[in-house]
């Protein structure tokens, strides 16, 4: 039996029936779970969008998204519209917000026609158009929202990250970053020009909302050149939408 059991045979055998238990065992619990993960997803989507126009729970300093039990109605209650623009044609769809931003990047890098969302909210007499981003920051990916009104004036915005550096890149996603966006404009005399993270600003109370740029993160140059490149990249894909938009 012993010499059964240390054979090569058997070891094959024991390891090809683990597999086969484990891998059955994980289909099982994603199955499962994927009602769960997926209904996660959509709330944090809606908690992001709401925060980026500014319905949130916030306290003097911190970043906080309106609970998870009145999310659904808040979303509700202040997005009005949901669109999608493909190829200069804009259709209604009140689930954009499941669009797949990264999946969408891919099909683009595959030359097919991409899916931009943009959610249209109102809030205080007030129209936010929200538009979902994403990039790359030093060691993953970064994304984010940020709502603006018809000038492509920043109204808001809200930044997460994969893995950027704890309290460095990782600072992205906190109060006193994100709040420099507020006011900021992503045109220049007409001309989409987007928003620079410069370590060289020359406005550190970020009082200038003209001049394009916000001050970087401390030891996070390359974080924030991120966020600056996606934000350039990213809404520049809906300027000829908002060039349809009536303005003052």
């Amino acid at each position: 039996m012993s010499k059964r059991t240390e054979s090569n045979l058997y070891t094959v055998l024991f390891a090809t029936v683990m597999v086969i238990i484990v891998g059955a065992l994980l289909a099982f619990f994603a199955s499962a779970l994927k009602p769960t993960i997926n209904e996660n997803k959509r709330i944090e989507k809606q908690q992001n969008i709401l925060y980026a126009m500014g319905v949130n729970e916030n306290d003097e300093t911190s970043a906080i998204f309106v609970s998870k039990d009145k999310v659904g109605e808040e979303f509700s209650k202040y997005i009005t519209k949901q669109i999608v623009i493909q190829g200069g044609k804009v259709t209604e769809d009140n689930k954009a917000y499941l669009i797949d931003v990264k999946k969408e990047q891919t099909a683009e890098k595959e030359g097919k026609q991409r899916r931009l969302p943009l959610f249209i909210g109102e809030r205080d007499g007030k129209t936010f158009y929200i538009a979902p981003i994403r990039g790359k920051g030093l060691w993953d990916a970064i994304w984010g929202f940020v709502a603006m009104d018809a000038n492509m004036v920043v109204k808001g915005a809200y930044f997460d990250h994969a893995g950027e550096t704890a309290g460095l890149g990782s600072n992205i996603k906190q109060r006193f970053f994100m709040d420099d966006f507020i006011g900021e404009h992503l045109k220049k005399d007409g001309k989409f020009v987007g928003i620079a993270i410069s370590k060289s600003n020359n406005d550190p109370l970020n009082k200038d909302k003209t001049d394009n740029e916000v001050d970087a993160i401390a030891g996070a140059t390359i974080t924030g050149d991120g966020v600056a490149a996606m934000i350039k990249s990213e809404l520049r894909k809906y300027v000829s939408y908002f060039n349809t938009l009536k303005t003052n």
